[in-house]
């Protein structure tokens, strides 16, 4: 595989596949009416030959190879662009098929760069093409020989597709869609019709939650924890040891009779797709979309192990202040980590390694004020998940201040 090599002639059509679809749907809508001129027809038709020129100008242009220690990636046409990402800053090599891509057997890889080395996409190469290039690239990030062969996986969790469907009927998207269908037969459709907007994004969001946790699995490999899930769109993601900012458990309200939760992790080095729509959600991976606690805990234990039990509480005039989730309130620290447990409606529990602590913020509103309470935020570089010690005593809230301070630094010598 050495020189220079181009990705698949498809991959202007995966890529537009939305745009492709659209312009198939109206150009059909455009055959079937009898007014239509000659002249939208051409203009259909010209739109067409357009973007597939475009398409096929972005392909020719772009080509990729390894040189040496180096994956380069050229292209451009009037602006020529040359990257160069280090093999060995690879984090994490993720495969990712859209539904398009799967139907034609292509597959992208998405290479996770540590530092500043941001991320390198390979859209689309054949299936075959992207695991041997992917095993390749593992192997010569970790300095071994090309030829290596990917290391063995260790499944931990597979999550049934039923549980999945479960827990979408007892999500809070779902009980908005019931309210909407009592509305509809109590009040009418006249004005039902105003939450149709609202009853079409939950409809998406449930869609969404359902393809992107459908036969979820979790598997232990040298390099970190294995993730793959999805129904249209697959995902094989991979979460590097060392790379993980911080884990946050969910126990929501409807799911606790069963004993479900939800396993967040946030992760550096992530690549951002502009054509994900919800950019936002996909910044936290969700290694357990619903498990068990057993099942949760087989994996912190590899996430964040040795974590301590959370037993500090804050004093009983923290009531006052925050009175549905006092019970839930509580948080401990030691040399390696630090965990916050919160909620009202749901439990949130959240652990932060120090290694990975970015600030640390001591914050006083006026409530607390009056009652000497404070909360301290430990922020991370993820940006999503952060442990928040809240309503603790004001006095100690300084000198665990001063002590986290401590550890922290302490932590990333280490």
């Amino acid at each position: 595989m050495s020189g220079w090599h181009r990705l698949h002639p498809l991959s202007p059509l995966v890529r537009a596949g939305r745009a492709v679809i659209a312009l198939a749907f109206i150009f059909a809508t455009t055959l079937r009416s009898s007014s239509t001129s000659g002249w939208d027809f051409a203009a259909h038709i010209g739109a067409i030959v357009v973007l597939a020129a475009l398409g096929f100008v972005s392909w020719l242009v772009t080509r990729w190879r390894i040189d040496g220690n180096d994956l380069r990636i050229e292209t451009g046409l009037l602006r020529r662009s040359s990257l160069r990402y280090p093999l060995s800053q690879i984090q994490a090599i993720d495969t990712v098929r859209p539904g398009l891509a799967r139907i034609f057997g292509l597959a992208e890889l998405r290479l996770r760069m540590g530092g500043t080395g941001g991320a390198a996409r390979l859209a689309y190469l054949k299936d075959a093409e992207a695991d041997k290039l992917r095993a390749r690239l593992l192997a010569l990030s970790q300095g071994a020989h090309e030829a290596t062969p990917e290391p063995r996986e260790h499944m931990l969790v597979r999550v049934p597709p039923g549980r999945v469907l479960a827990s979408l009927v007892l999500s809070m998207p779902t009980v908005v869609l019931a309210g909407y269908v009592v509305l509809f037969f109590t009040v009418g459709g006249a004005v039902a019709g105003g939450a149709f907007p609202i009853l079409l994004g939950d409809v998406a969001a449930l869609w969404r939650r359902f393809n992107r946790s459908y036969n979820a699995s979790v598997a232990e490999a040298p390099e970190g924890l294995r993730t793959r899930s999805g129904l249209v769109e697959t995902r094989a993601e991979t979460i590097p040891r060392g790379r993980v900012q911080a884990v946050q458990l969910v126990e929501p309200i409807l799911w606790r009779p069963f004993g479900w939760c939800r396993l967040d992790v946030d992760v550096a080095g992530r690549v951002h797709d502009r054509s994900d729509e919800r950019q936002t959600e996909r910044q936290l991976r969700p290694v357990l979309p619903v498990g068990t606690r057993r099942e949760a805990q087989q994996l912190l234990d590899v996430l964040v192990p040795g974590a301590p039990v959370p037993e500090r509480k804050p004093p009983r005039r923290a009531r006052w202040k925050s009175p549905l989730r006092y019970r839930r309130l509580a948080y401990v620290f030691d040399e390696t980590y630090a965990v916050a447990t919160s909620g009202r409606l749901a439990r949130v529990a959240a652990w932060v390694p120090l290694t990975k602590v970015q600030s640390l913020r001591r914050v006083e509103g006026p409530v607390q004020r009056r009652l000497a309470l404070a909360t301290l935020h430990l922020d991370t570089a993820g940006k999503n998940v952060g442990a928040a010690f809240r309503d603790l005593d004001g006095a100690e809230s300084r000198e665990d201040l001063d002590r986290l301070t401590e550890l922290a630094r302490a932590a990333r010598r280490t």
